[in-house]
């Protein structure tokens, strides 16, 4: 649901420039897209930081203004699936700076940044996802290699030109050598996907 329609001029402007300005100028590790219909409807897509669990990773993230914005904060969530103590299994982020510690005049690139850290440093106290909270503060390896599994399984798929790989398989009718490369990449293909689903088998016996 869009709430173009109840924001006041002045905060569209203002949501307008700090979009343009994200764009323009963006934090390492995070890309904007701009929704032209809806101005409310903001998406990132966020690397995973170095040295965590979540490093090689891309993760798409939502927040959502509501029509009392900016004095009420926006939701924000996680479209790629993510086991994060702070992200629950609908994709709902918990964060202080989104609650309690909320200012109007923060700007979206700060609840970006703040996302960003809290795929630095979780906080177990609040946690949405118990297990994934148990686990940071009582047997961290667990977390983190239930956490780079399901990086590799939902993370690292976005990055596969699916597209591209359609158009080698397809090119049939075309010279042999071209033939050749699209087997291969049919292969490579293959054998990506029976790795993902030997993980999710895994994952599930997790």
């Amino acid at each position: 649901m869009s709430n173009v329609e109840n924001l006041s001029p002045q905060i569209i402007r203002r949501v307008v420039k700090e979009m343009n300005d994200l764009v323009n100028d963006p934090p390492e590790g995070i890309k904007v897209n701009i929704n032209d219909e809806d101005i409310t409807d903001i998406q990132a897509y966020i690397e995973g930081p170095a040295g965590t669990p979540y490093a090689g990773g891309v993760f798409r993230v939502k927040l959502a203004l509501g029509k009392d914005f900016p004095q009420t904060p926006p939701k924000a969530f996680f479209l790629t699936k993510i086991f994060h103590p702070n992200v629950a299994k609908n994709g709902e982020i918990c964060v202080n700076t989104l609650k309690k510690d909320w200012k109007p005049d923060l700007g979206i690139k700060h609840i970006l940044l703040t996302v960003k850290c809290l795929l630095i440093v979780p906080n177990a106290e609040s946690a949405l996802n118990e297990e994934a909270g148990r686990l940071l503060l009582e047997q961290y390896e667990c977390y983190s290699q239930r956490a780079k599994m399901m990086t590799e399984i939902h993370a690292l798929s976005s990055k596969v030109p699916k597209a591209g790989l359609e158009v080698a398989a397809s090119s049939a009718d075309g010279p042999m050598a071209k033939k050749h490369a699209g087997d291969k990449k049919v292969t490579a293909d293959k054998e990506k996907k029976k790795l993902l689903k030997d993980k999710k088998r895994t994952l599930k016996r997790l």
